[in-house]
């Protein structure tokens, strides 16, 4: 059946917390070290991972860290934590987080904006399905796309996480979407893929920096009969 709705997923599918926010930081380890590449690569991938577990947490750490994107407070918590045990300092690991936090700090793949467009302009009706735990919209908002979406649906305000049907099923059912005609597209086959579990097709993209993941969302959506033309 012809594809007349795609949902997306935000983190390392639409947009992508670079690098470059950890440099700008200047982090130090707690002798006063500045963090070396390599070492803040691995901050960044312990921060934006989309499934498993980094660290190990004590019991309340652990609660923290399962129920993360459903709880903002617990997000922070666990966030904290992870940047603490991995060698930041607890002043700076603040201020990476509130990083983390502001939309505006993400970077969109370069074919994120000409892609919304074109699903919206051809009529086909646009989602975005995320684990997280803060408002992403203002990402959208600020670059003028919000008019491409149709839906957010984040996990902290529906109360399920990805692989969680009744994540997808928010999406879909605010769209007025069928599973049979949709598409997600996410970076995670474990947590994106679990809509193919209602019969909605899936791609998976690379989450790769975004300056080497230039066209990676039109494969994406034309390898599925979308925007061909």
């Amino acid at each position: 059946m012809a594809i007349d709705a795609v949902l997306f997923d935000f983190s390392g599918t639409v947009f992508r917390f670079e690098e470059s926010a950890f440099h700008d930081a200047q982090l130090t380890d707690a002798a006063g070290r500045q963090l070396d590449t390599h070492e803040i690569a691995e901050i960044m991938r312990r921060l934006t991972a989309p499934v498993g577990q980094i660290v190990r947490f004590d019991t309340e750490g652990q609660y923290a860290w399962e129920n993360r994107d459903l709880d903002p407070a617990l997000h922070r918590r666990a966030y904290l934590e992870v940047l603490e045990q991995t060698g930041v300092p607890h002043t700076q690991a603040v201020r990476v987080y509130e990083l983390l936090l502001d939309p505006d700090g993400w970077t969109p793949y370069p074919d994120t904006g000409e892609v919304l467009r074109a699903l919206h302009e051809s009529g086909v009706r646009v989602g975005m399905v995320s684990n997280i735990a803060f408002d992403i919209r203002p990402a959208f908002a600020d670059r003028g796309w919000d008019r491409y979406i149709g839906d957010y649906a984040l996990s902290f305000e529906v109360g399920a996480i990805k692989p969680d049907a009744h994540i997808f099923e928010s999406a879909l059912d605010n769209l007025g979407a069928t599973p049979a005609n949709t598409l997600m597209v996410g970076d995670s086959a474990e947590a994106d893929g679990g809509a193919a579990a209602l019969g909605c097709a899936f791609a998976l993209v690379d989450p790769l920096p975004t300056a080497e993941r230039r066209s990676g969302l039109w494969e994406a959506v034309r390898a599925h009969g979308l925007l061909t033309a």
